[in-house]
């Protein structure tokens, strides 16, 4: 059987959609004809999906001004931010972006903590917070 060909078919059928939708038959549906309802998505679908977001959120901010200037710890709560938050919306926190480039991080951390999204995560952003400060991991993930 050439698994090439069936897999054509299957999509010439069925169609593809990169966002869920309802098939005619009412199910939660994604990709190419995958029923969401009676067969979530795999761990391993789940891990190509972040992998390739953590991969746009990469992009993005390697082109920060300050990046290159931020230890890995720092680096990795601007990635948490732009994940949480997209690009766009971490981008909003200018007295947080301003206090990093003036390397004044525990001015970071609390206009981090001085904000509607703190308020909305919990100890996410008290997590992260602290990291800006410190530059180290939290005993969580250390």
């Amino acid at each position: 059987m050439n698994k090439d060909k069936t897999l054509k078919l299957l999509r010439l059928h069925e169609g593809v959609r990169y966002l869920p939708y309802y098939c005619s038959a009412g199910y939660l549906t994604i990709g190419v004809g995958h029923n969401l309802d009676s067969k979530p998505i795999s761990d391993k679908a789940v891990n190509q999906i972040l992998h390739d977001d953590l991969s746009d959120v990469l992009r993005k901010v390697e082109k920060l001004s300050f990046w290159n200037e931020l230890n890995d710890i720092r680096k990795h709560v601007i990635i948490d931010m732009c994940f949480n938050l997209g690009y766009s919306g971490m981008m909003k926190f200018k007295k947080m972006i301003v206090a990093i480039t003036e390397h004044d991080y525990k001015q970071a951390s609390i206009e981090m903590l001085d904000s509607k999204w703190a308020r909305q995560v919990g100890k996410r952003a008290e997590r992260l917070s602290d990291m800006m400060e410190s530059g180290d991991w939290p005993d969580e993930v250390d």
